[in-house]
């Protein structure tokens, strides 16, 4: 992953959204200089951080130094390209960003926000860390969880296992069960 077929280094992009919410946590965190630095000790080229609605504004920084590179924005109409064009993602715990990410395949670390009160995206989060889907952590974790992940260990999604997944979100919502 991330050679050309001539065996040059490619771009290997690190994709982090938050969707539309708020999460500064979670781009401070990968703006600290211990994250990039881990990122580029794994093999990493480039950080686009999709900020949200977040105040926190990221380091840029062109990666001519050997450094990683770094870039962001607030909103797209469209993130799925991000996503295609990433060797990593890490994204909040929202839902429709973990299954779009999942879908396609892509190496996915969950960051749980835990300002929100009630977190139900936590309990999708650890449930599908736990079927070796994706890494679930928390923002004092995620260097730690970068540092320690085996990508090649990650079991790939498959669509057709959504429904225990959303039976467990109907058990926690109160829902009745079919």
């Amino acid at each position: 992953m991330g050679d050309s077929k001539d065996g040059v280094k490619g771009k290997r992009v690190v994709f982090v959204t938050v969707g539309t919410t708020c999460f500064d946590a979670l781009v401070k965190v990968v703006d600290s200089q211990q994250v990039k630095d881990e990122l580029l000790r794994r093999g990493f080229s480039n950080l686009l951080i999709q900020m949200g609605r977040g105040s926190y504004l990221p380091t840029k920084s062109s990666g001519d130094d050997g450094s990683l590179a770094v870039d962001y924005f607030t909103f797209s109409s469209s993130i799925a390209d991000h996503l295609r064009s990433a060797s990593l993602v890490i994204s909040h715990a929202g839902s429709g960003s973990i299954f779009e990410t999942l879908q396609l395949g892509k190496p996915l670390i969950v960051v749980v926000n835990e300002d929100l009160m009630d977190n139900h995206q936590s309990e999708l989060a650890e449930e599908l860390a736990e079927r070796r889907h994706l890494y679930c952590a928390r923002p004092p974790t995620l260097c730690q969880t970068i540092a320690g992940m085996d990508l090649k260990s990650l079991v790939p999604y498959s669509p057709g296992d959504a429904t225990r997944v959303a039976k467990l979100i109907n058990r926690y919502l109160g829902f009745p069960e079919e």
